[in-house]
C-alpha cells in the first residue's frame, strides 16, 4: 500500500542569538525530552520493505478518499426551525494528507454552498493541535472535528472502503442519513399547495432527441375509384418518430399525364377516421381552460387550467403501432394499402414489436417480358461489330474494345504474351507439304498472323502469309444477325487442325514460351492441365492397370526407370487409341521428364549479363540498389527471390528471364533469400567488370529469333514410375 508518512512540525527559535527554524521533535541536552515535549516514533508501524519505495506524491497521485458526512447547524431566533442538517462531502487526498470539505448545491436553499473548507492540512482539535489529521483518523460512523465544527461520517465510496481495509482499518457499519426537518416540512407544504394556474407540462423533447432523423417509410398504393382507367396510384408514406407526424408523396410515372405536386399529404398528425365535419379553429387543443367568473363581474374574465379536460374533444391519431404491411389506413376518406417497407423500418418493428413477417403485398401484375431485340443481318460492308453498333441507336458509335485486356496482355518487358506455333499445310501437293509456317496468336486483342519460313531453292517466296487480324471459324453463314465466332487461344494447340480462309494448317510444335504460358494458365487451357490429363488417362487405363505396367516395364529392359520420348508417345497413343492430342502427350512428357542439370558457372553468368547490360547502356545500378534497400523493411540485407525478380523487371533489365532467375538463385542464402547488395555489385559492369569468356557453354535462347525449329533442349528421358504411381497408386 505504501509506507506511513510522518510530517514534522517546525517553529522558529534562537541558536547563538540567531533566529532559525528548528524542529519541535529535537530533544534537549543529553537526549532527554524537553518539558511537555512528545517524541514521535522514528519508524512506521509497518515493517521495512513492505510497499512501494516511490514517494507519496507519486504512489498516491490522483487517489482521493471520499466520505459522506453531515453536520448540525443551530438556527437561533427562528420558530420554524431550531437546527439544520447540512450534508457534505469530505475528501482526503492521499498524496499530501490534505482535506477538503464541499457541500453540494441545494436549489432555493438560501445558503451559500460549495467549498466549506478549502484543501489544506487540518490540525487535530486541542490538545493535539500540533498534529494533523492522517488516514488513521477516518472511519465510517465516527465524528471528526474540523475547526470546532463536528462532522458525522455516515458512509464512503467503494474505493475508500477497499483502501481502508488494505491499511488494516476495521470499518464500522454505515450510519443512517438524517433528513433536514425544515426541508421536509417545506416539501409537504409545496406538495399540498394548488396554485391558481397549475402548469401542465407537455414535454416532447426526449422523444425528439431520441428519434430525430428516424423515419419509417412504407410503400403504399391507392386505387382511385374516380380514375378513368382505375390504375393504382403508387405512394410513399413517411412516419416521423420524432413527433408522430405523417406525410405522403406520390410516385408519378413518366408520361402518365398527371401534374407533378410536391406532396400528396403535407406533414401533420393523421386522424384514424375522417370526421363528419371540420372542427373550428381552437376546438382541438393540447390544454383545456375554464372561465372562472363567466359574465358575473362585468366583462372581466379569468381562466384557469382544467386538469379534468372537461368538454375536450378526444381524437385518435395513427401511431407506429397501427402501421404494418397489409394494413389499410384512412387518409381523409381515401383507403390506402401498405404494401412494403424499407430495411430500417423492418429492423425497427423487429426490435420493438418482435414482428418477423414482412412479406410484401403484390398490388400489380408482373411486367411483361421484354421482347428480344432482333438485329438485321450483316450486309457485308465494314466489320460485323461496326455494323451492329449502327443498330444500337440513332447516333452510331464505334465498337468498344476491351482496353483492360489489352493493358493486361500487351507486351511488357520479357513477357510477350504471344503464342507461337509451327504449322504445316494439310495438302496432297508435294510442293506445299514441306512449307513451314509460324502462326502467332496475340493475347492482347485475339488477333492471328501467319508468317511463312523462308526456305532456299524451293521456288516459293516466303515472308508474310496472312495479315494480322481476327479470323472467323469456318462453316459460318456470312449474312446473318448473330455475331460470328472467331478463333480463340484455346483452339490453338499442338496437334490441332485449323482452317484460315480456306487454308488447312496442322500445328506440329510450339516455342518454349507458349508451353510455359499454357502450363502456367492451366485453368484456361485444358490441354496443358496435368490434373485434367491424368484424370482422363486414368479413366481410360485403370481397368487394365496391370497390363499398362507390364507394357512400360517391357519398354525399359535395363530397368533404368527412364524411357525415351518417342517410345513414351507411342505407348500413350496405343493406350488411349488416339484420344489424346499431341499437346496433351507433350504436357505429360514435360511434367515427368528428366531435367538436365547444367552447372552454370557464376562468373560465366555474370559475364553474359554484364555484356548484355553494357550493349544496352544500362547504368542505373545506384537507383536499383536504392529501390531494393527501400523494400528491405527489416534492413537485414536479403529479400525474397520473387520480389527481386519483380523489381528487376520494373527496371527493364536487358537480361533473359532464365539468366536472371539463375543469377538470383546463385545469390541466395540458406533460407532462400537473395543477398541483393552482392547481386547488384555483380551486375555493375562499371565498377566490377568481369572479362568475357571465349567459349559459350550453353546456347542462349532468344525468344524473338525462334524460327520453328525443335527446341534446343528437348525432352529426352521420361520417368514413367511416378506417372504410374499417380495413375494407379504405388505398387506393393
Amino acid at each position: 500500500i505504501g509506507k506511513e508518512k510522518f510530517h514534522k512540525s517546525q517553529h522558529w527559535g534562537y541558536r547563538n542569538n540567531v533566529a532559525m527554524l528548528v524542529g519541535e521533535d529535537k530533544p534537549g541536552i543529553g537526549g532527554e525530552p524537553l518539558p511537555g515535549q512528545k517524541l514521535k516514533p522514528k519508524y512506521s508501524v509497518f515493517p521495512e520493505g513492505i510497499g512501494s519505495d516511490a514517494p507519496a506524491w507519486v504512489a498516491f497521485d490522483k487517489q482521493v478518499l471520499s466520505f459522506d458526512a453531515y453536520f448540525e447547524e443551530e438556527v437561533p431566533d427562528k420558530n420554524q426551525e431550531l437546527y439544520r442538517i447540512r450534508h457534505c462531502k469530505i475528501y482526503f487526498y492521499l498524496e499530501d494528507d490534505t482535506i477538503q470539505v464541499i457541500e453540494p448545491q441545494v436549489k432555493n436553499s438560501g445558503i451559500s454552498q460549495g467549498t466549506i473548507v478549502r484543501r489544506h492540512r487540518i490540525p487535530l482539535p486541542p490538545p493535539h493541535e500540533d498534529q494533523f489529521y492522517a488516514i488513521d483518523h477516518f472511519n465510517i460512523n465516527i465524528e471528526v472535528i474540523l475547526y470546532a465544527r463536528r462532522y458525522k461520517i455516515i458512509d464512503c465510496d467503494q474505493f475508500t472502503k477497499n483502501f481502508l481495509r488494505k491499511m488494516g482499518v476495521r470499518l464500522n457499519h454505515p450510519a443512517g442519513r438524517p433528513d433536514d426537518p425544515y426541508t421536509k416540512e417545506r416539501q409537504k407544504i409545496l406538495d399540498s399547495m394548488k396554485p391558481l394556474r397549475p402548469y401542465e407540462r407537455i414535454d416532447t423533447l426526449k422523444q425528439f432527441l431520441e428519434h430525430n432523423g428516424h423515419i419509417l417509410r412504407f410503400f403504399c398504393v391507392w386505387d382511385d375509384p374516380e380514375s378513368m382507367f382505375h390504375d393504382p396510384r403508387e405512394l410513399v408514406l413517411r412516419y416521423y418518430l420524432s413527433d408522430d407526424t405523417i406525410d405522403i408523396k406520390e410516385i408519378i410515372p413518366v408520361n402518365s399525364g398527371r401534374d407533378v405536386v410536391p406532396l400528396f399529404l403535407r406533414r401533420d398528425k393523421l386522424p384514424k377516421y375522417a370526421p363528419t365535419g371540420l372542427y373550428q379553429p381552437g376546438t382541438i387543443t393540447s390544454r383545456t381552460v375554464l372561465n372562472v367568473f363567466g359574465k358575473l363581474v362585468g366583462n372581466r374574465s379569468r381562466y384557469i387550467l382544467d386538469n379534468r379536460k372537461t368538454g375536450a374533444v378526444h381524437q385518435e391519431f395513427y401511431r407506429d403501432s397501427d402501421l404494418k404491411i397489409g394494413a389499410v389506413i384512412n387518409v381523409w376518406g381515401r383507403k390506402i394499402i401498405l404494401c412494403d417497407c424499407d430495411e430500417f423500418t423492418k429492423e425497427y418493428y423487429r426490435t420493438k414489436y418482435g414482428i418477423e413477417d414482412f412479406t410484401p403485398v403484390s398490388y400489380k401484375a408482373p411486367p411483361p417480358p421484354k421482347p428480344e431485340k432482333t438485329f438485321p443481318p450483316y450486309t457485308g460492308f465494314g466489320s460485323e461489330e461496326d455494323s451492329l453498333c449502327s443498330c444500337m441507336g440513332l447516333l452510331p458509335k464505334p465498337p468498344q474494345k476491351d482496353f483492360k485486356k489489352f493493358m493486361e496482355k500487351d507486351r511488357s518487358g520479357m513477357e510477350s504474351n504471344i503464342l507461337r506455333f509451327l504449322a504445316k499445310l494439310v495438302t496432297d501437293s508435294p510442293i506445299d507439304k514441306d512449307r513451314k509456317f509460324i502462326i502467332s496468336y496475340f493475347l492482347s486483342d485475339d488477333t492471328i498472323s501467319v508468317f511463312e519460313h523462308i526456305q532456299r531453292n524451293t521456288g516459293i517466296l516466303g515472308g508474310k502469309f496472312l495479315e494480322r487480324g481476327r479470323i472467323k471459324k469456318p462453316g459460318q453463314e456470312l449474312f446473318k444477325s448473330e455475331p460470328s465466332e472467331y478463333f480463340k487461344a484455346q483452339n490453338l494447340f499442338v496437334g490441332a487442325r485449323v482452317c484460315f480462309h480456306g487454308h488447312n494448317f496442322l500445328l506440329v510444335d510450339a516455342d518454349e514460351y507458349t508451353f510455359n504460358y499454357m502450363e502456367k494458365h492451366a485453368n484456361e487451357f485444358s490441354v496443358a492441365d496435368v490434373g485434367v490429363i491424368l484424370k482422363k488417362l486414368k479413366d481410360i487405363a485403370e481397368p487394365r492397370s496391370r497390363e499398362v505396367r507390364q507394357v512400360f516395364a517391357a519398354t525399359d529392359p535395363e530397368h533404368t526407370k527412364v524411357i525415351e520420348y518417342d517410345p513414351f508417345r507411342n505407348l500413350i497413343v496405343s493406350i488411349t487409341d488416339g484420344a489424346f492430342s499431341e499437346h496433351e502427350i507433350m504436357t505429360l512428357g514435360r511434367y515427368y521428364s528428366v531435367q538436365d542439370e547444367y552447372e552454370m558457372d557464376l562468373h560465366f553468368l555474370l559475364s553474359v549479363a554484364q555484356e548484355q547490360l553494357k550493349k544496352n547502356s544500362f547504368e542505373n545500378f545506384e537507383q536499383l540498389s536504392a529501390v531494393l534497400t527501400y523494400n528491405d523493411r527489416e534492413k537485414c540485407g536479403v529479400l525474397p527471390h520473387e520480389m527481386c525478380r519483380t523489381i528487376c523487371k520494373s527496371f527493364k533489365l536487358p537480361v533473359a528471364d532464365d539468366d536472371l532467375q539463375a543469377l538470383l538463385t546463385m545469390f541466395e542464402d540458406d533460407h532462400k533469400q537473395v543477398e541483393y547488395k552482392k547481386f547488384v555489385d555483380g551486375l555493375n559492369w562499371r565498377e566490377n567488370q568481369i572479362p568475357a569468356f571465349q567459349t559459350i557453354k550453353v546456347p542462349l535462347k532468344n525468344e524473338d529469333d525462334w524460327s520453328g525449329q525443335p527446341p534446343s533442349l528437348p525432352v529426352k528421358g521420361i520417368k514413367y514410375l511416378p506417372l504410374l504411381d499417380d495413375l494407379f497408386g504405388k505398387e506393393e
